[in-house]
């Protein structure tokens, strides 16, 4: 799982690891390096999307790399997150979540690799913005940074039930 922190508060995700692998790796390896610490979420459409993740806030810009396209039969349903593309791919780092339904996109080859499990009033709240429209210099609003936690909480899962193993004397499996 993941938490983008905002400066209106955090939006929880859950993330698809068996259905969007490499986005998912992707993504993870990302906000690990803290490349989205700082950045903005530059195009917020309202009833449609709110798009981060480009280092320039203008919708054009990456982490230099390009990802190839994974399909799932996931439903782009609202909350989901998605990786923004361009007329050259997948981009690297954008990313979108949906207001809304948005399944048109999938014929497009849209994938879902996660969805937002709390804070879907803090999603609501990010400020309008259509950078096709407004100056760069028209604030945007800031990731201050996206953790990842499913290591974390692994690791407190086998230090649990490793203690409650010693204490009851007995095996508990955390699968």
């Amino acid at each position: 799982n993941a938490v983008i922190e905002t400066v209106k508060g955090n939006i929880s995700i859950r993330l698809f690891v068996k259905d969007a692998p490499r986005y998912v790796n992707n993504f993870v390896f990302l906000a690990r390096n803290n490349f989205y610490d700082g950045l903005t979420f530059h195009r917020v459409i309202e009833g449609f999307v709110a798009q981060g993740g480009d280092p320039t806030s203008g919708g054009s810009g990456g982490p230099g790399y390009m990802l190839t396209r994974e399909l799932n039969d996931l439903p782009l349903s609202a909350g989901i997150i998605s990786m923004a593309q361009s007329p050259l791919g997948v981009n690297g780092s954008q990313f979108f979540l949906a207001y809304r339904d948005v399944s048109f996109l999938k014929q497009q080859g849209f994938s879902a690799f996660g969805e937002i499990i709390d804070g879907m009033d803090v999603f609501n709240s990010i400020k309008l913005r259509d950078p096709d429209i407004v100056s760069r210099a028209f604030p945007a609003e800031r990731i201050i940074s996206i953790t990842i936690i499913a290591a974390v909480v692994r690791v407190l899962l086998v230090y649990i039930t490793t203690m409650l193993s010693f204490s009851t004397g007995s095996d508990i499996s955390i699968d």
